[in-house]
């Protein structure tokens, strides 16, 4: 494992490659000398076949540090992230590789509020575990382990939150994870007809990748088609993030769901919203129509998370699926999302395609490039230099995370380094699909070095 052992969303790696249960051992002594002498530490997995071996590791560490360990099971991240402060704990560990393949695993650390860790804290923890800056406790205060079941009274809270007043018919693809447990049950207690496909807790991914994208979700996109639902809902592997299919069989645009949902929110609450660097520049304009401001971050939900805190915002999000409603819970949650959709839709006349049209298109190019861990920043740095050889009519440069550069007829390019693969990501948007096409080329050879 590399020395910089967080990324943009926690820990992920290849399980017994990248990440092991001695890793996992070491880093829970190294958040128990973080967190001081005691506490109680919430530990929850997603379905992956890993997930017990590195949760195991977890509970001997914190135990052997006179923590006291909670084990909720396997449930969604935000189901985790939301008990921590409904419990009272110290800090909450989720152990999940997200949207990645099987072979992956991973964690990721929430605070006593059910927020991710700041990137300071995350120095702080890494320090502690590379100068294997442990201490065990003495037999006699060695923590106690409890089974704690959590489902329930985040189903019950999360169900006062909206009230329909129409019925819906939805189909759910819960990616063979643990939203299967939670989206499907919370849609009928709020009177939906709900069909699910691929609901069977199954961390192998037999079905589909877990990553809610267009081309991972064609059995959804035709269900809809075929049974007259009014809305698809898919979900990732630990059930952080969504994507929507219309009442028509249409994979939603991400930005614009980012938009629709931002406006709601704006509308609601006042203020703003918070976004990452690679949000299309629609997302922008609908909110300054009706006199919100759009904050933008580095890419990842934490960086999302610590800014909507700092501005007091309700709402944030990425254009990978990932929506935060700060009025619940501040993780990341596909099964809020789910129904703050439907609650959108229910306040309108129109139908999801109509509201989802209404906005204007942008064509969003993207693309990767593999890059090693050690190469990405000389990679990025080069990028840099080359910037002015390269493009032309260049308004603004933007250093938030990698680079984004900002042209005068409003299009624009974001080169950055993926904080959880071994990739450069590249995104281009223009007005016109051949202008994306020729910046997205323009950025994939200035990366290569052609």
């Amino acid at each position: 494992m590399k020395d910089n052992l967080f990324g943009t969303s926690g820990i992920r790696g290849v399980v017994n490659e990248d990440i092991n249960p001695e890793l996992f051992l070491n880093l829970s002594k190294s958040i128990a000398m973080e967190l001081g002498d005691r506490g109680e530490i919430i530990i929850g997995r997603d379905a992956r076949p890993s997930g017990k071996l590195f949760e195991d590791a977890l509970i001997g560490g914190f135990l052997s540090a006179g923590f006291d360990v909670e084990i909720v099971g396997t449930v969604p991240t935000p189901v985790l992230a939301f008990s921590v402060s409904e419990l009272n704990a110290d800090a909450g560990i989720m152990i999940t590789a997200s949207h990645n393949p099987p072979q992956y695993n991973g964690f990721k650390l929430f605070n006593s509020k059910g927020m991710a860790i700041s990137p300071k804290k995350e120095k702080e923890i890494e320090n502690k575990y590379l100068n294997k800056d442990f201490k065990a406790s003495k037999w006699k205060n060695i923590g106690k382990l409890k089974y704690k079941d959590v489902l329930e009274n985040y189903l019950v809270k999360i169900a006062g939150k909206v009230s329909l007043k129409r019925k819906y018919k939805v189909i759910i693809d819960c990616a063979n994870g643990p939203t299967s447990k939670t989206t499907p049950s919370l849609l009928e207690k709020l009177g939906c007809e709900v069909a699910t496909i691929n609901s069977d807790l199954d961390g192998k991914s037999p079905s589909r990748p877990p990553e809610p994208t267009e081309e991972n979700i064609q059995d959804l996109i035709g269900l809809v088609k075929t049974t007259n639902a009014d809305l698809g809902i898919a979900h990732d592997g630990d059930g952080d993030r969504i994507a929507v299919v219309d009442e028509n069989g249409q994979f939603v645009d991400q930005d614009k769901l980012l938009a629709l949902i931002g406006s709601y929110y704006v509308k609601k609450f006042r203020g703003g919203i918070v976004c990452t660097v690679d949000t299309s520049k629609i997302v922008e304009e609908q909110i300054s129509k009706i006199g919100g401001r759009v904050v933008k971050t580095e890419v990842g939900d934490v960086p999302v998370v610590q800014e909507m805190s700092s501005q007091n915002f309700k709402f944030g999000g990425e254009p990978s699926g990932t929506l935060i409603h700060g009025d619940f819970n501040m993780c990341p949650d596909g099964t809020s999302a789910a129904i703050k959709i439907l609650e959108v839709l229910d306040n309108r006349k129109e139908k999801f395609s109509e509201l989802i049209n209404s906005i204007p298109n942008y064509t969003t190019k993207r693309t990767k490039i593999p890059c090693r861990e050690e190469d990405k920043q000389d990679k990025i740095n080069r990028v840099r230099k080359r910037l002015n050889y390269t493009f032309e009519g260049i308004k603004e440069i933007i250093n938030v995370d990698g680079v984004r550069i900002e042209f005068e007829n409003g299009d624009w390019i974001l080169i950055r380094p993926s904080g959880t693969e071994p990739y450069i990501r590249i995104t281009a948007e223009s007005s016109e699909e051949k202008e994306a096409e020729i910046l997205l080329e323009k950025g994939k050879n200035i990366v290569k070095g052609n």
